[in-house]
């Protein structure tokens, strides 16, 4: 037995190339011609072939690295019994000597944890270093830190966040590409960040189960090769004829800086396809994406063109042709804000997929307008202004606990209800740059005080560009209120899951008959848009009567 180096062979041209992904494992037995690991130019990926057969006993180069030919990226044991000693294993080589290399690298990267993608420096235990750097940021550069969400020391997990930045358009949190312990962090707040700037370092604790994994392929190396053949035959039937709906084709919203699990043979299958692997769910491994679940995600995206979502995508319906606006006089053109291209995109989805309909009720708001007022000084007193907002959150989740109808989700796919057993109330707040939806969580256990200050601050937060993800999601329902600018009734658009939004308008005083004369009330213009699948016309109109009669006497909102 003897050890030889494991060298970069001719590039093709290419000075320098990047490693972007290690396929074995110190400890692995592999075959002469098999990927030992996948470099990239700026042109294509290609797969490191082993120069003989045996037993890999170092990785000296990781993702990341940049190699040019002749540098020395492992050792080998030349010769050392491995796969190709057992007959079976020798008797597949034979048959299928090129494309054996491509199939049993895929295969053993999806038997392989994913700790093992950054090359490991010891074959069991130990740690290494990591200097953590900006991921893509969709075309972003100089983003400004506003946020630091770890310490020095920090015991975090992957995707855990680590900052927050802020551009023009949208806030993002740049997650953790590993699971360790943060030391020095590279950046402070104001900073302004581009793709590939450093943000911190950290210590990477490798995976202690090599060894085991080391005796294990010794003991039962040509098991080991039959199983992810078997598996490759038996994942087709399995995505095709047991799941009505195939797993890869649900879409994904890539997310900026997520790393996509997916070995060099899939990477090139999605290329060929024109599949973005960041929208595709991996049915492999720890999420680790496979060839089926790519051809599961485009099976599924021709299916939705052709089929029952062209109307809920709006790809079957005519797109509108603009004419050619400086014919008629002076134009500019600017580019949408995220925000206002989500906007939407949320707004055509919901309008198309949901069959509204607008239930409309004026609600007596008089004693209750008379009560909030008298509130002013203890308001001044808590540093927190009582505005009719908490009032009709309130009310909100009341008619929502009696009548559970209005707090559920529609799987049409499943065809069943989902039944929420919490209130949680998004409400739309006007920013400068777009609308905004903050959501305030389990509005019916917290009081009209604690309401008042939370909804303020989730305003503010809005209005500032410093509200996260989680403080936009969950939802059951929505306020949307115009009254302080005016109207007196609309058809808001229901914020598809949920099943119902209600709009505020402008209340008014109106002559009310109280059945002897005539009596100027205060009256608040309600309108309750609903998903006519999920909610008759006869339950929006108790709901709305609910709602006019807790808005209308405040003393029912205690029972």
């Amino acid at each position: 037995m003897s050890e030889q180096e494991i060298k970069i062979p001719d590039l093709g041209g290419a000075d320098e190339v990047e490693v972007i992904e290690i396929i074995v494992s110190v400890g692995d037995s592999v075959e002469e011609e098999d990927p030992i690991l996948t470099v990239e130019s700026d042109k294509a990926s290609v797969e490191l072939p082993s120069p003989g057969a045996g037993k890999i006993t170092r990785i000296t180069a990781k993702v990341g690295d940049k190699v040019k030919e002749g540098d020395v990226v492992g050792m080998m044991e030349a010769g050392a019994d491995g796969g190709g000693s057992d007959d079976s294993g020798s008797d597949e080589a034979e048959e299928k000597p090129e494309a054996k290399a491509v199939e049993k690298g895929e295969a053993k990267q999806e038997e392989t944890s994913e700790e093992s993608k950054p090359a490991p420096k010891q074959a069991s235990g130990g740690s290494r270093k990591e200097t953590v750097k900006v991921p893509a940021l969709d075309g972003f550069e100089n983003v400004p830190v506003i946020e630091i969400n770890v310490s020095e020391g920090d015991t975090i997990k992957a995707e855990d966040p680590l900052v927050t930045v802020e551009s023009d358009k949208a806030t993002m949190e740049i997650p953790s590409p590993y699971a360790g312990k943060v030391g020095k962090i590279l950046v402070s707040e104001g900073d302004k960040l581009s793709e590939g700037d450093e943000l911190l370092e950290m210590t990477v604790q490798e995976d202690g189960g090599d060894e085991e994994a080391t005796v294990e392929e010794a003991s039962d190396e040509s098991a080991k090769e039959k199983k992810p053949e078997q598996e490759s035959e038996e994942k087709p039937r399995q995505a095709v004829e047991s799941t009505p709906e195939p797993q890869g084709a649900t879409y994904e919203p890539p997310t900026p800086g997520a790393k996509v699990h997916a070995g060099p043979a899939v990477r090139k299958l999605a290329r060929e396809l024109g599949a973005d692997l960041a929208r595709i769910r991996g049915s492999g491994p720890k999420g680790r994406i496979i060839k089926d679940d790519v051809h599961a995600y485009v099976r599924g995206q021709l299916k939705q063109a052709q089929q029952g979502s062209g109307v809920a995508t709006g790809s079957g319906i005519p797109g509108v042709k603009l004419p050619d606006f400086s014919q008629f006089g002076e134009v500019k053109r600017e580019a949408m804000s995220r925000i206002m291209f989500a906007t939407a995109n949320n707004m055509q989805r919901s309008w198309l997929n949901v069959p509204h309909v607008t239930q409309f009720e004026d609600a007596d708001i008089t004693d209750m307008e008379d009560f909030r007022k008298a509130q002013k000084a203890a308001g001044e007193k808590k540093g927190v202004k009582m505005t009719p907002l908490p009032f009709l959150l309130k009310a909100c989740a009341t008619a929502l606990a009696e009548l559970p109808q209005f707090n559920v989700s529609l799987d049409m796919e499943r065809k069943e209800v989902v039944r929420k057993k919490y209130i949680h109330i998004g409400i739309a707040v006007d920013t400068p740059n777009g609308l905004m939806v903050p959501v305030i969580r389990d509005v019916d256990k917290k009081g009209l005080w604690e309401l008042a200050a939370e909804s303020a601050e989730l305003a503010q937060k809005a209005r500032g560009k410093q509200l996260k993800p989680a403080e936009m999601q969950g939802a059951c329902f929505t306020i949307t209120s115009l009254g302080g600018i005016g109207g007196t009734a609309f058809t808001p658009i229901v914020n598809t899951p949920e099943v119902a939004i209600l709009g505020v308008s402008k209340a008014a005083m109106k002559p009310v008959w109280d059945g002897k004369e005539f009596q100027p009330r205060l009256m608040l213009p309600l309108s309750l848009s609903y998903d006519h699948r999920a909610v008759n016309g006869a339950d929006a109109a108790r709901f709305t009567t609910v709602l006019s009669q807790l808005l209308g006497d405040i003393r029912t909102l205690l029972l």
